[in-house]
């Protein structure tokens, strides 16, 4: 790592580090953020950091000061007014703002800012609200108040280039519309309910920075559609009137906040929480309350000609400059803050007010008129601390330092190829190769291909990344024309997306063979080289030599970059005898045994082993029939409640009761078992898609529960479900839920089967490698083997006690919450079976078990392994089109095999001990 860091700083050395700042980036982080020791943490677009300083700065002013609410004359709230009044300026100061020129409105965050500018701005049928494709939802959701009132919407890709104007390159833009949006049932009643408005109003709206793709947008935007007077839409009925501008700074205020003096916006929204980390739900609106030198000039000379508003030909005043250019068409100088027409009103933002009478007063300071109720004065009171930090480091030298990593690790991954030559990574923007550095802001956007040329789902990547400690975020990230444009998704294939089930944060990832959104890094003021570079080297104290763990780009290339086998006659496989493949797997199946039965009563609860047990149509009589649903309805399962594996429970099937017991319950709870006992009444409840009839019990219960798991729960059963189709394409590692089977409250299918030689390999390759020399067996084993090798290493499995060993970590069978163990096969046989025979019962593979991180809580203990093991290893060898597999998952068959009619062969019972037959695909 040494030589790549050397070569990053010949490169980047006087942007990156904060050479001049009291710390450089190492020191920051080592006093600073210790708690991101073992973690890589890429969504600075989503949320900054804060850092340990200033939240002890925050700490000691509020446990030092007393602030009172600000509207009142006390001692306590003259200060919280003081402190208001100067978080203001800190505010335009950031922004280069004139307090002449720009008042600052605090807001719940930029969402809540963008609101409220849609609900006061001065809408009409003639307005238009132009807005860039890349924009967020929040900005997006502008055009509804525009809707409302009649205006037009319609949103445009902005192409920028140079023009040559006064013997200096100035910026010119090409304006694409797309479809001109209106509801046109509201445009024809406001047509019908008034008179045109004297003025027109129009809104234009960009990012300054793309949350998407890191895109930055020309701030020369500002000045040309204001002076413009439409320009952007010359020829067209559409946005005659005055041009406002709104800058959405949600992104780009981080690390380089718009210059209004040299860019006078009408309106910028941004949130602190992504400049300094901390507070959260407090954000500010930046409004243009005044006018430049040029504009109150124009406004003396021609007041008494024309009003309160005036268009002024530059022509009549050739010697009117604003900032770097001269003006070409004409100028606004009307006051944005005047413009906002706020209708609601509230404590704060009235003079006056009589109760039964329409009466009001409103405030003439703006920010009080805007700023509904008691603001988080506390909140305010906590920004000065996060500039403190920010006017340190300046806002320019962050901005060098994030674009020289993003610059870094764009140039790194573009360069990623697969032995075939073939491109890893997608990385999306505009010309991204070519562009330079100071046109991106500190956001990479990309997608991951095969060697073949298939694409890799995000939530592969993000599932895998959290393995491997690092954070950074997927999908569409709240930019859907964003998305749409650099994935090339039609409306077509929106459209059919939504109606095959994709929504916002679910698992479709690849839809009809292409990607439904992307991958995210981001850097931010607390970035390190180290966050991007491939790998760095740990030493432990036992072991006898240097390990490798791995950072995003060493992610990368370990996980996703398909390399050539020693011989170099083909793509390597993951092991020696791939069991998910199928090579080598066809080996004769004998002696195999039904090792334990494990009934789990309780979803997600502790289970019971038996010696024997009954099946029925829904797989082992009674298991998972139960589950605790939340107070708002959702599930509850070990992953949002691990103390659920601390509920053990048993059935006694002659007594027909279910016993269950709790560390935390004194007294045992007895639940009868027979059908339509016990239980309050029913109800219909949604689970996994499918509608069931459940069985609601009485508040001892639910009261016993409660404690049980310390939270407000309720239990219920499941008393019917219907039958489902479900279509099994065949082949190994497939994943099919079964909808044919009668399901209880099962994730996939009625019977998980788990082999115990699979779980013995899954061990070995857990703790061998931390305990091997450097010997000639290990020097010759493959490169994929030794990724995988690596690759468990790098995730620590080998955690330390408190005597500072290091432990061997060991999983048995029962962390998988298995029904069936098996042992006498093969390791990883199973994944050939196609069916088996146990006893007088059929089952039917319906392919492998997906797992996910709830194989990391400890059955025993409830506590999760830091290590993220076995997942972790299991990710390195068993992964399977974006699914970690390990297990089966069965159907019991009740049909007739031959006639596939269902037939009564009376109860079937599992029995340990019993051979199992297995039928080989």
């Amino acid at each position: 790592m040494a030589r790549a860091k050397a070569e990053f700083l010949k490169q980047f050395g006087k942007d990156y580090g904060y050479p001049d700042a009291p710390k450089d980036i190492d020191e920051i982080r080592a006093s600073e953020f210790k708690r991101l020791q073992g973690l890589v943490y890429l969504d600075h677009a989503g949320a900054t950091l804060y850092s340990e300083a200033q939240i002890e700065a925050v700490a000691k002013d509020l446990t030092s000061s007393v602030y009172g609410n600000p509207h009142s004359q006390s001692d306590s709230s003259l200060a919280t007014c003081d402190i208001i009044s100067a978080a203001r300026q800190q505010v335009l100061d950031y922004l280069n703002a004139s307090p002449k020129n720009y008042k600052c409105m605090f807001t719940s965050g930029a969402t809540a800012a963008l609101k409220l500018i849609g609900e006061c701005f001065p809408w009409s049928r003639e307005s238009c609200y132009m807005y860039t494709m890349e924009n967020h939802n929040s900005v997006l959701g502008i055009r509804e108040y525009a809707f409302d009132r009649g205006a037009a919407a319609v949103a445009v890709d902005v192409k920028e280039g140079t023009c040559l104007q006064n013997g200096s390159h100035e910026s010119s833009f090409e304006f694409l519309e797309h479809t001109v949006q209106r509801r046109t049932h509201l445009f024809q009643q406001n047509a019908l309910n008034g008179k045109t408005s004297g003025n027109t109003y129009n809104l234009f709206a960009f990012p300054s920075e793309c949350n998407f793709s890191g895109q930055k947008f020309s701030l020369d935007l500002v000045n040309y559609v204001k002076e413009g007077g439409g320009k952007p839409l010359t020829g067209s009925p559409r946005g005659r009137g005055c041009w406002m501008v709104l800058i959405d700074g949600a992104k780009g205020c981080a690390t380089e906040p718009p210059d209004l003096t040299r860019y006078p916006a009408d309106f910028v929204v941004f949130s602190f929480y992504k400049i300094f980390g901390y507070p959260t739900g407090l954000g500010a609106l930046v409004i243009r309350s005044g006018e430049s030198i040029t504009t109150e000039l124009v406004h003396s000379l021609l007041l008494e000609l024309v009003g309160n508003w005036a268009w002024i030909q530059v022509s009549w005043y050739p010697d009117l400059i604003v900032p770097n250019r001269l003006l070409v068409c004409s100028i606004p100088y009307q006051k944005a803050a005047k413009v906002l027409k706020k209708t609601y009103f509230s404590g704060g933002t009235v003079s006056s007010s009589i109760a039964d009478v329409d009466f009001i007063k409103r405030r003439d300071n703006i920010e009080q008129v805007l700023e509904d109720g008691t603001i988080s004065f506390l909140a305010i009171a906590s920004i000065r601390h996060g500039f403190k930090i920010i006017n340190t480091l300046t806002h320019s030298a962050i901005s060098r330092h994030t674009a020289s990593l993003a610059t870094y690790t764009r140039t790194k991954m573009i360069d990623l190829k697969h032995e075939n030559g073939a491109e890893v990574c997608k990385i999306y923007g505009r010309n991204t190769s070519q562009a330079p550095y100071q046109d991106m802001g500190p956001t990479i956007a990309f997608n991951l291909k095969r060697a073949d040329g298939s694409w890799v789902g995000y939530r592969e990547v993000e599932k895998l990344a959290s393995l491997s400690g690092i954070q950074l975020r997927t999908g569409c990230f709240c930019n859907p024309g964003a998305c749409a444009k650099y994935l090339y998704l039609s409306h077509s294939d929106l459209i059919a997306n939504f109606e095959a089930g994709h929504v916002c944060w679910d698992d479709n990832d690849i839809l009809h063979g292409k990607p439904t959104g992307a991958v995210r890094i981001s850097f931010g003021y607390t970035s390190a080289f180290e966050d991007a570079e491939a790998l760095y080297f740990i030493c432990l104290p036992v072991v006898q030599f240097c390990l490798f763990k791995f950072k995003f780009l060493g992610f990368l290339d370990n996980s996703f970059v398909e390399k050539l086998n020693a011989s170099g006659d083909g793509y390597p496989l993951r092991m020696k005898t791939d069991p998910i493949s199928g090579i080598g797997s066809l080996q004769l199946v004998c002696s195999v045994q039904l090792k334990s039965i494990t009934v789990y009563p309780v979803k997600s609860c502790a289970g019971f082993a038996v010696y024997k047990w009954p099946l029925s149509n829904i797989g082992l009589k009674y298991d998972r029939e139960w589950l605790l649903k939340g107070p708002t309805g959702e599930i509850l399962t070990q992953k949002k409640v691990p103390e659920m594996c601390n509920i053990r429970s048993f059935i006694d099937l002659e007594c027909g009761i279910l016993n269950l017991e709790s560390p935390r319950c004194k007294e045992r709870l007895h639940v009868p078992i027979q059908e339509n006992s016990s239980f309050d009444y029913m109800e219909e409840m949604d689970i996994y898609g499918q509608r069931y009839k459940v069985q609601c019990y009485n508040d001892e219960v639910n009261m016993w529960f409660s404690e049980a798991i310390a939270r407000r729960c309720t239990l219920v059963r499941c008393s019917s479900s219907e039958y489902r189709s479900c279509n099994i394409m065949g082949g190994r590692g497939n994943m099919c839920r079964d909808t044919w089977g009668k399901l209880n409250f099962v994730n996939e299918a009625q019977l998980l089967l788990v082999s115990e030689e699979s779980v013995g390999d899954l061990n070995s390759r857990l703790n061998s490698c931390g305990f091997m020399s450097l010997s000639a067996e290990f020097k010759l084993v493959q490169r994929s083997n030794l990724e995988a090798i690596l690759f468990s290493v790098f995730t620590l499995d080998f955690l330390k006690d408190n005597s500072g060993c290091v432990q061997r970590v060991i999983v048995d069978a029962m962390r998988f919450r298995p029904n069936l163990v098996i042992s006498g096969a093969e390791p990883y046989a199973e994944d050939d079976w196609k069916s088996l025979h146990i006893g007088k019962a059929r089952f039917t593979s319906l392919g492998g078990c997906s797992r996910c991180q709830m194989i990391n809580l400890d059955q025993q203990s409830g506590q999760l392994h830091k290590a993220k093991e076995p997942l972790a290893t299991l990710a390195s060898y068993r992964r399977v089109q974006g699914k970690i597999l390990f297990g089966i998952l069965l159907r019991h068959e009740i049909k007739n095999a031959e006639d596939g009619e269902q037939k009564n062969f009376g109860e079937r019972w599992l029995q340990v001990g019993q051979e199992v037959h297995p039928s080989i695909r």
